[in-house]
């Protein structure tokens, strides 16, 4: 009785041994030549352009626009640029800034643009109405 359960361990152990032995099927060499598949590309995350409708910026939103621009010391009387409704993927309103944590909804806003003193101001906005400077 003990030869023949030792008859099949050491049969079970040779298929074991074969199975993992070098230079079966899955060891064939590739072949040489150009894969039929398509490279591998990834994207780099950049800003985003404008892909809202065009709208009219309301005076509370203008008002502070020119606010903040004073702020930073712009006196100097904004120039739109464009204004455009945009629904934002998240509350970052497509200008999340490291270390930040945002909601995780879809956010009805604007995106404003202006140019003052030379430079350009990329303003978002929310729900409400206090801008968001997302770019210089």
């Amino acid at each position: 009785m003990r030869t023949i359960g030792t008859v099949v361990g050491v049969g079970a152990l040779c298929l074991v041994l074969a199975a993992c032995s070098p230079g079966g099927p899955m060891n064939a060499p590739t072949p040489a030549g150009p894969s039929p598949r398509p490279p591998f590309q990834t994207t780099t995350p950049g800003p985003v352009g404008p892909s809202g409708s065009a709208t009219e910026v309301p005076p509370v939103r203008w008002a502070a626009i020119r606010a903040d621009l004073t702020a930073r010391g712009i006196t100097e009387e904004p120039v739109l640029v464009s204004a455009e409704r945009l629904t934002f993927n998240d509350g970052s309103l497509g200008c999340p800034s490291p270390g930040q944590s945002y909601t995780q909804a879809r956010v009805e806003g604007m995106r404003v643009v202006v140019t003052a003193a030379g430079d350009t101001y990329d303003y978002r906005f929310g729900d409400g109405d206090a801008p968001r400077l997302c770019s210089r």
